[in-house]
């Protein structure tokens, strides 16, 4: 049968990356996608003795995801864990009084649409596995954002599109429940990334002000590490779960 198989988008960088590497080193073979060509991801996977599928595509074009999927099939012949994970914050932060609509297309196309059918395609191919009596786990997992329930009115699709992937979540778990595909969402506070490198002054402020009760920026890591709880089968009878990964931003604390 082989080692499992994960398949991360956004998988050249930042989270995604981390993801990558770490359910490796839990014994899975990785497909790393992404627009760019995922290099530096690959050699990190095989470093740690799995084997990587390198697949440049976007996630919002159906055939760049039927594409990736096949190959996919053609490489190891199965799928265990997807990982959506790619996403995109606004190019410029909008009032939400004047914001276009070319943003939120954008935004919500590969924050929302984009996983959304990735996951309506995977899962039909996990549930095809278990009718030929594959019984190991399988899991998707998405990764959406504290933005999901905090309103940011300077990006509000990114706020919207976070959202989505939260209930896409929930309406995921239900249908696939019956088939033991379990379904989860992490949620990410503010996390050390590229995408957040430009507001760096204003979370080191608020952090230490005690925006988090944690009070430092989350790593990639830490959101890996939820990742990979999930990717082993640890919440079998959870599914639908939300975890939080952001040093305790949801709670309110007075």
């Amino acid at each position: 049968m082989g080692a499992p198989v994960a398949m991360v988008t956004g998988a050249a960088r930042g989270i995604g990356a981390a993801i990558a590497v770490k359910l490796a080193g839990n014994g899975m073979d990785v497909a790393a996608f992404d627009i760019v060509e995922p290099v530096e991801t690959v050699q990190s996977v095989e470093k740690k003795g799995r084997n990587a599928l390198a697949i440049v595509g976007d996630v919002t074009c159906p055939d760049d995801r039927a594409s990736a999927l096949e190959k996919i099939r053609e490489t190891f012949n199965r799928l265990d864990v997807l990982v959506n994970n790619a996403g995109v914050a606004p190019k410029v932060r909008a009032d939400i009084l004047e914001a276009g609509e070319e943003s939120y297309d954008r935004v919500m196309e590969i924050n929302l649409k984009g996983p959304y059918f990735l996951t309506q395609a995977a899962a039909n191919w996990m549930i095809r596995r278990r009718s030929d009596r594959s019984d190991g786990w399988m899991c998707i997992v998405n990764i959406s954002s504290c933005s999901a329930y905090a309103a940011s009115p300077y990006r509000g699709e990114y706020c919207l599109s976070k959202a989505g992937v939260s209930m896409a979540t929930k309406l995921y778990a239900a249908r696939l429940a019956e088939y033991e595909i379990g379904v989860y969402e992490i949620r990410p506070g503010i996390i050390e990334t590229d995408m957040t490198s430009a507001v760096r002054d204003k979370y080191d402020k608020l952090i230490a002000e005690g925006l988090t009760p944690i009070r430092r920026w989350g790593q990639p890591q830490d959101v890996a590490d939820a990742v990979a709880a999930c990717a082993r089968g640890d919440f079998k009878f959870s599914t639908g779960e939300v975890i939080n990964v952001d040093g305790g931003f949801h709670m309110r604390t007075l």
